[in-house]
């Protein structure tokens, strides 16, 4: 799909479809509020792999099998490493492609790597470089795990 059109499955910087509004939440992540009713209804967790759009668990279900076990979280290693995801996106001539090839693989390791040493300990970790990255703006900050 191209970028920009109606259904693409990556958005990117600029990406049209987006409101000067919607800019405002994403940017400072409040549209991920009403998730915490999720959370509170036990069908998320705090930390967690982030949902995945599902024509891509679908096309890489195998990678992905040991990743559904857990419960979905509101954030996660991958999502504070990309957290200008849509800025990476925007600056290559094929979103799509790149993501698929590049940022994909990618999540789907950090998040293999979240499952095998998943804790409280590392949960705590990750919500205090959510927090971080969401009030310092930084570029990109991963987690990294030990066993």
């Amino acid at each position: 799909m191209t970028h920009g059109s109606s259904g693409a499955e990556v958005t990117i910087k600029g990406d049209p479809r987006i409101t000067r509004i919607g800019k405002f939440l994403r940017a400072t992540k409040l549209d991920e509020l009403p998730q915490l009713w999720n959370v509170f209804c036990g069908d998320m967790s705090f930390v967690g792999p982030r949902p995945e759009v599902e024509h891509f668990v679908k096309q890489f279900r195998p990678a992905y099998e040991e990743i559904l076990q857990l419960r979905p979280g509101m954030t996660d290693p991958a999502s504070i490493k990309y957290r200008h995801e849509a800025e990476l996106l925007g600056a290559v001539s094929d979103p799509q492609r790149y993501y698929v090839d590049v940022i994909l693989p990618d999540k789907i390791r950090i998040n293999k790597e979240y499952v095998h040493s998943q804790g409280l300990g590392a949960d705590i970790v990750i919500i205090l470089r959510t927090f971080a990255v969401l009030f310092r703006k930084e570029e990109s900050t991963s987690v990294t795990f030990s066993k």
